[in-house]
């Protein structure tokens, strides 16, 4: 069988909770990065961090080894900025609640940013940055209550961290929200305009989205059409995996991007159950009965596939009741 990796000729690949969390890069992750290159496929990075500026990120992805180009960086602060254009007129006032790369993406676009209500932006865009704080929020409140467009870069509500899981941009906006009764446009994850943008620079025609979030990276992959593939080395686990909802749902289980590297084990139905390698299981109503070790990534991929298979079309995130047979 042939390795996973030469079904397709690009990876899109998210960074947080993929690449690295926080400064220091995942286990494995530039190894496996750097086996694309000799192996035909292009590498392009999709991120909804509008903290830096990609000729930023792609610094920090060489100085851990990854390879990098400036323009192989596609952020959400400027897929922000490019539909903000699209919605105000050049040399609009906009009121900048996030970093100084986003504010630079803003500018490129011949609109002018500023950081207070008090200059009557005609619309805020709010991206994740550390250092905002309440002062940045209230502002941003004012001009949306006041009846400025609102854009989001994006609304992850989480953001991994090399000390653990810290709250996102979503966290943020939801501040914004609470206070207004508004709701913003969203410009990046999981949005698919991100990813199409992504690909056409990469002139790819089959590439695949890989991702730790199953509410950005696989629903945006999967609302463009692209294969998707879910690796468990940030914020979705086997569990949330498992119950997740049709649309969030991924092609592919890894458990790391080295799997990209080794033939990928398919599920075949079996007499009513899905059977994976040696492992196997089977839905009954909410119950799924696993047949296998609970530390094997192939029981999973067969409990994905059983129940998956018994709820195709599930609007909501549901978790089975789970019984593990040895």
């Amino acid at each position: 069988m042939a390795d996973l990796i030469e079904a397709f000729d690009a990876v899109l690949s998210d960074l947080d909770g993929v690449v690295y969390a926080g400064p220091s890069a995942i286990p494995g992750a530039v190894e496996a990065l750097r086996r694309l290159e000799p192996r035909g496929v292009r590498l392009g990075y999709v991120t909804n961090n509008a903290s830096r500026t990609p000729a930023e990120v792609a610094a920090h992805l060489r100085d851990l080894g990854a390879p990098a180009e400036d323009d192989d960086v596609v952020s959400s602060a400027q897929a922000g900025a490019e539909l903000l254009a699209k919605k105000v007129p050049a040399g609009a006032r906009v009121l900048v609640t996030g970093s100084v790369a986003l504010a630079r993406e803003v500018e490129h676009r011949g609109l002018h940013a500023v950081r207070s209500a008090k200059e009557v932006p005609d619309a805020v865009i709010q991206g994740f940055s550390p250092d905002l704080g309440w002062t940045d929020l209230a502002e941003a409140a004012y001009a949306v209550a006041g009846g400025a467009l609102w854009i989001a870069t994006n609304t992850d509500m989480s953001i991994p961290q090399a000390r653990g899981i810290a709250p996102g941009n979503g966290t943020l906006v939801a501040a914004v929200r609470a206070a207004t009764g508004r709701e913003p446009l969203v410009a990046g994850k999981p949005e698919a305009p991100l990813f199409l943008a992504a690909a056409e620079r990469l002139g790819s025609r089959n590439p695949v989205v890989v991702g730790d979030r199953l509410d950005t990276d696989i629903l945006g992959g999967n609302r463009a059409g692209f294969a998707t593939a879910a690796v468990l080395t940030g914020v979705d686990t086997k569990e949330s995996v498992l119950a997740a909802r049709a649309a969030e749902r991924p092609r592919y289980l890894l458990a790391t991007l080295d799997d990209f590297f080794r033939p990928y084990p398919e599920a075949a139905a079996e007499d009513g159950a899905w059977r994976v390698g040696s492992s196997s299981a089977r839905a009954a109503g909410d119950r799924l009965d696993i047949a296998g070790d609970s530390e094997d990534l192939d029981s999973w991929r067969a409990a994905c596939a059983a129940w998956w298979d018994a709820n195709p079309e599930s609007d909501r995130a549901a978790a089975p009741r789970i019984t593990w047979v040895h």
